[in-house]
């Protein structure tokens, strides 16, 4: 009996689950394990726990700055928790310059403006902090406007010679008017106007804690609550709030993480290897 149970915890210590994605700053991975009820990602943000979908399924975003190893714990629905390391690629960022923007765009300083913005960051924090059960990202992304990009995600900007946060979307450069369209089925969880930095705004929940935004529109066609379907038009290309010309950012957000919003287009054709874990349960038996 003693001896059964010592073959077990060696053979236990093997555990693997399957990632799927490119493991690289700024990108959207999807990690199976089909016994696992959580999975706690360690790293630079902090901890942040992920849950799965029914058939084990998890979602997970590499932030911009993620370090060079992410640990996290696969927690199973009985048993010990198995512990992962991964080697995170890191990505060359742009440094880009934009000049003619309005100084008070770049530094505001008067109350009315400092008020708004304190409206958009508690209106934009709200949605990508929001949670809802299930998997309308299965059926996959599409664009949401064809044009240039004029700015890529995790590019710095410097407005007018003063250095601002890393870029946290795309941005497609189009006439404005341009239907903009849902890259995915999901429901509209933010439908805002004249924010001081994002101007005219749409967010849609895709379920799992990913969320898709359009920012700059000159006008959203859908309100808060609608449920929209890939390709639906959802606004019109426009330069509201800090704009210099008409162009869609379209950025991506998991469980309040950024990625790169391109990382969505192939949701459902990502590569994908099995990686071997540390089980944790003898070392637990034994503190």
């Amino acid at each position: 009996m003693i001896y059964g149970l010592m073959f077990w915890a060696m053979t236990a210590q093997a555990e693997t689950i399957e990632i799927c994605g490119d493991l690289r700053q700024g990108e959207l991975i999807l990690i199976k394990d089909a016994n696992a009820k959580r999975i706690t990602i360690e790293n630079n943000l902090g901890k942040k726990n992920y849950q799965p979908t029914a058939d084990g399924i998890f979602l997970a975003a590499l932030h911009r700055d993620a370090p060079k190893i992410i640990k996290f714990d696969s927690v199973p629905k009985t048993d010990y928790m198995t512990h992962y390391e991964i080697a995170i690629e890191p990505t060359k960022w742009d440094i880009q310059r934009i000049d003619g923007v309005a100084q008070s765009k770049v530094t505001p300083t008067a109350a009315a403006d400092l008020k708004e913005i304190k409206r958009e960051q508690k209106d934009v924090g709200r949605s990508v902090t929001h949670f809802e059960t299930g998997d309308a990202w299965r059926k996959g992304f599409i664009l949401p406007v064809e044009g240039r990009i004029s700015g890529n995600f995790g590019n710095q900007r410097i407005f007018n010679g003063t250095p601002k946060n890393p870029h946290t979307g795309t941005d497609i450069a189009a006439p404005e008017g341009t239907p903009v369209k849902a890259s995915g089925d999901g429901k509209v969880i933010l439908s805002g106007t004249d924010y001081f930095y994002t101007g005219n705004m749409v967010i849609l929940d895709h379920g799992q804690g990913l969320q898709t935004i359009y920012a700059h529109l000159k006008e959203a066609k859908v309100q808060e609550g609608d449920v929209v379907r890939q390709g639906d038009v959802i606004g019109l290309v426009g330069k509201t709030g800090r704009a210099t010309g008409p162009h869609l950012h379209w950025g991506a957000s998991l469980n309040n993480v950024r990625f790169r919003p391109h990382s969505l287009l192939d949701i459902n054709q990502k590569s994908c290897r099995k990686i071997t874990g540390d089980y944790m349960g003898d070392k637990a038996e034994n503190e």
